[in-house]
């Protein structure tokens, strides 16, 4: 009798026959670079389940889950909300190729909620969305520079990838091989926090107005309005990248958040309740110039999927103001006790929050990173600094051997949702603290072995 192997959501097999497995026929054993272990070492865990705050391994070990899949998800995995908006969804039918009420109703929902986004147009990731609004920018200005900033991540399109955050800083690359210089020409890479120069040439600056791929760097005050008023006099655009922010922060994201409003907007992540989705927007008049009214051309097939727009209604219309407060309010004690924790474990560190978004920078205790706690980083020079240090892979693992699952990386986030209550988050805490401390005992004995400089 041929032996039944397991089937997708139950555990069977360990993580590093999956690995095997995966590596023969996906490149590199991962289907995206920020899910592979490169930069932390040893194997990644195969994922079969999520409940809540959880997930499950294929070998049957539970985490507290704090990717919750790089902030798609809000309300906690498997939500009955979301899960039943898509089964009911798909038993209508999963893809039609024309128009149907679940994209006009997310629409309205978006531009409800985002003051000054009068019209978005749906596509299937934020890579789509940022390159689309790009586009978007160049066709309605007649211009062809782009402004980015260091250390910010807007998708993997060839024009945006240079000085780009998250796996492209976590695996060390300057940008990407199989990009023709022609491609990122016109692409302008500046500091993050800085008001950069913008003159006539300039089709748009495009930002993260809360940068999540470096780590977490917040905007500094009067940056965003300072980029609001140098794009203004060019006549260029001003493009915010919220795909991580959008409806993360709150209803209006990070707009409502600094009183800044952009021309475009990119959004993707919590619009899809854990579905592939994204969406830009922005005036009325900006995007008239889309086809099928105007010459700038985009399109796509499952762009506006039943699935993902029915996912997406049901968080946006499950959260509230008082939920994203009380988020807010909750990721903000925590990431207070996190930094506490860790710093009494013995290493330094700062854990930045702006509002459900936290931040974790750890390095040792002494030497060239000061006494604890860290200054927060306050652009990607600063940030590159503490996460190649080589101490958040050992804390990665010690967490990881506790329970606790982070980011296989150091430029990622940490992502509490509503499904992470005052509980869940205390043992993680408590974890921290033992992983701050066993990570401090291995570098302190390290540090006094024979033959170690000092």
């Amino acid at each position: 009798m041929a032996e039944r192997r397991a089937q997708p959501g139950e555990p069977g097999g360990s993580n590093a026959e999956w690995f095997t497995r995966a590596r023969r026929v996906i490149p590199g054993g991962v289907d995206s670079p920020v899910r592979s272990f490169a930069s932390v070492g040893g194997v990644p865990y195969t994922i079969v389940s999520g409940e809540g705050p959880y997930v499950v391994d294929a070998e049957g070990r539970r985490y507290i889950d704090l990717v919750q899949s790089y902030g798609a998800v809000l309300l906690g995995h498997a939500h009955p909300v979301v899960t039943e908006a898509v089964a009911a969804a798909a038993a209508r039918g999963t893809t039609f190729g024309a128009p149907t009420e679940g994209e006009v109703l997310l629409a309205e929902a978006i531009c409800a909620r985002m003051a000054g986004c009068e019209q978005v147009r749906l596509v299937s990731s934020g890579t789509e969305a940022a390159m689309s609004a790009v586009r978007l920018a160049r066709g309605v200005t007649g211009r062809d520079r782009v402004v980015k900033f260091d250390g910010c991540y807007h998708g993997h399109s060839d024009g945006l990838l240079a000085g780009g955050g998250s796996g492209v800083a976590m695996l060390g690359l300057p940008g990407s091989a199989g990009v023709p210089p022609g491609a990122v020409a016109d692409t302008v890479v500046v500091p993050y926090n800085v008001v950069p120069a913008v003159d006539e040439r300039v089709a748009c600056a495009i930002v993260e107005p809360v940068a999540a791929n470096m780590n977490l760097v917040p905007p500094a005050p009067g940056f965003l309005q300072g980029l609001r008023a140098a794009c203004d006099a060019a006549g260029a655009l001003l493009v915010f990248d919220e795909v991580i922010s959008g409806f993360r922060l709150g209803p209006g994201g990070a707009t409502a958040l600094s009183g800044v409003t952009p021309d475009l907007w990119c959004f993707g992540k919590v619009i899809g309740g854990g579905l592939p989705v994204g969406a830009f927007g922005g005036r009325r008049e900006v995007m008239a110039a889309l086809a099928p009214e105007g010459p700038v051309y985009q399109a796509g097939t499952l762009s506006g999927n039943p699935l993902a727009t029915a996912a997406g209604l049901a968080v946006l219309g499950h959260v509230g103001a008082a939920d994203y407060d009380a988020l807010a309010a909750r990721a903000a004690v925590f990431a207070k006790d996190l930094e506490a924790a860790v710093a009494a474990g013995g290493l330094a560190v700062t854990a930045p929050a702006v509002g459900p978004l936290v931040g974790l920078f750890v390095a040792t205790g002494s030497g060239a990173y000061g006494a604890v706690p860290l200054e927060a980083p306050r652009d990607y020079q600063g940030a590159k600094a503490l996460a190649g240090n080589g101490v958040y892979p050992r804390f990665f693992h010690a967490m990881l051997r506790r329970g606790v699952a982070l980011a296989p990386g150091a430029y990622e986030v940490l992502f509490p949702g509503l499904a992470h209550d005052e509980g869940v988050l205390a043992r993680v805490v408590d974890a921290a603290g033992e992983a701050a401390a066993e990570v401090a005992a291995e570098l302190a004995a390290e540090l006094a072995a024979p033959g170690t400089e000092g």
